[in-house]
């Protein structure tokens, strides 16, 4: 069991860069798209930008549901900041469920860190994400990076 998941998680991975790169390349032939603030971390960027780590809430719950003698978790993300916020990215060690997760919510990119809704944009001020999965114990969702994306003001 363990190796087909190993070998699901590594397609995965691989998928993620695909992605990654087909992104950047389109973001290199695109004139009007602005320069990614790479350089800057997202970090600064949330500093500038008037979000902070706190912004982005993660909320969980049991369900009562148990799958394969395991229990559901509902796992919310929001997005509290006065600016939309993409790139989202959480440590989630993998992402370990014995039901399947919906990928367009969630999706693991390697084995310490998740993606949430595909680096899609999470509106400002009440965005959110929902998903549930199935495990011994709950997971922490911890706050890795994302990327806010403020207007003028």
């Amino acid at each position: 069991m363990a190796r087909p998941r190993a070998e699901l998680l590594c397609f995965l991975f691989l998928l993620a860069l695909a992605a990654g790169a087909a992104a950047s390349s389109a973001a290199t032939t695109a004139p009007d798209a602005p320069a990614p603030a790479a350089a800057e971390g997202s970090a600064a960027a949330a500093k500038k930008s008037g979000c902070r780590r706190g912004d982005l809430v993660v909320r969980q719950r049991a369900t009562g549901r148990t799958v394969e003698g395991k229990p559901e978790y509902a796992v919310e993300v929001r997005n509290a900041c006065r600016c939309a916020q993409s790139r989202v990215v959480l440590r989630c060690y993998g992402l370990s469920t014995v039901e399947p997760v919906d990928p367009r919510a969630i999706r693991a990119v390697d084995g310490e860190r998740c993606l949430l809704q595909g680096g899609r944009a999470l509106p400002a001020r009440g965005g959110a994400v929902r998903f549930t999965y199935a495990w011994m114990t709950p997971q922490d969702f911890p706050l890795v990076s994302s990327q806010p994306h403020c207007g003028r003001q």
